[in-house]
This record gives structure tokens, sequence and C-alpha cells, in this order.
């Protein structure tokens, strides 16, 4: 089971980061990755627990490092990226990385990491479902929840390079289907 890796990749608003949770909350041997980013926090978000918080300045200067497994330049500025140190900090202590990234992070990971690697899509029931569930949360302005639903179209094109997509449209459905593919592949 070492050097293990689970992705999780969605578009916003499909529920990816509650299905996370509640993995690490039912499999001990998995350790979140702490992404690195240059997006403001939002809410109640600390740095070196949710995100490690970068300027633009600082993440650019760790790519010229090659300090990132792989980084992405969501929106201009908007950097998110994986940090070597935490893949090696998590082997280290003998768990399974989670990863909780965007879409295209989480195929750059799939690559990276191949067969060591299990990729999960979390897909929304729909684009009219995704919007709703974006206005609800009530995190975003209704710029940044068109721009959002405009990405997730494009987004949703790329649920044939994960391993398995899951359909988000009931939670519990959706937490017990995930929870059988992590069993397995930790298992295998």
């Amino acid at each position: 089971m070492n050097n293990k890796v689970i992705i999780f990749s969605a578009p916003s608003g499909s529920g990816k980061t509650t299905l996370v949770k509640h993995c690490l909350g039912m499999f001990p041997k998995l350790q979140f990755s702490i992404s690195a980013t240059t997006r403001a926090p939002r809410g109640e978000e600390k740095h070196g627990v949710d995100y490690f918080f970068h300027t633009p300045e600082d993440f650019r200067k760790k790519i010229a490092e090659n300090a990132f497994v792989e980084f992405e330049e969501v929106y201009t500025d908007k950097y998110y990226g994986t940090l070597k140190t935490e893949v090696e900090r998590i082997w280290n202590y003998g768990n399974v990385v989670i990863f909780d990234v965007d879409v295209k992070g989480g195929v750059s990971l799939k690559k990276i990491f191949g067969d060591q690697a299990l990729s999960i899509f979390i897909a929304p029931p729909s684009i009219e479902e995704l919007e709703q569930r974006l206005i609800k949360r009530n995190t975003d302005d209704a710029e940044t929840i068109k721009i959002r639903v405009a990405k997730a179209e494009e987004e949703l094109g790329y649920a044939k390079d994960f391993d398995r997509v899951v359909v988000n449209d009931d939670l519990e459905k959706a937490k017990e289907e995930i929870e059988g593919l992590i069993e397995g592949f930790m298992n295998a």
C-alpha cells in the first residue's frame, strides 16, 4: 500500500470537498495534501490547514525552484499547486495522499503518478443543478458564478481522463460508491 495517491477533481460546486472530508473520516490511512494557492482565504480558512496561501510572486518563485509536483494557473494570477514536500511528508508517515484539486491538476497528477493513483471525477447531476449549488453556497458574486459555470461546462469534458466518474446527485449514494472505490484501491 506504500506511496499511493487518491485524486479527487470536480467542477466547483460538485460536492468534492464534502466527499473528501467524508473519506478522511472513514479511512485513517488517508491524509489530505494541502494545496498551495494564490487566492484569498474564504471564511474561516487558515494557512497551512486548508491551503498554503501565497502571493502570485511567491508562487512564481516556488515554480522557478521546482517545488511543485504540478501547478496550474486557473485564472490570471490565480495559481493552485501541489508541493512536493507535502506528498513526501504524507508518504513518510506511511499514509496514502488524498488530493482535492481542480480538474486540470487532477489530470496532471494522474499522468505523474500513473498506477500509484486512483483518480475520481465528481460530476454534478447537471450544469443547472451546479449553478443552483453555487448560488446557495453564497461565497461568490453573480459574475464569479457565471465564470465558474462556464468553466464547469469545459471541465466536464475531462471526465473521461479519470479512472472513475461519480455523479453526485444523491450524497449518501456518492459516499458509498467512493468508499467502495477507495477500499478496493487501498487493498489492491
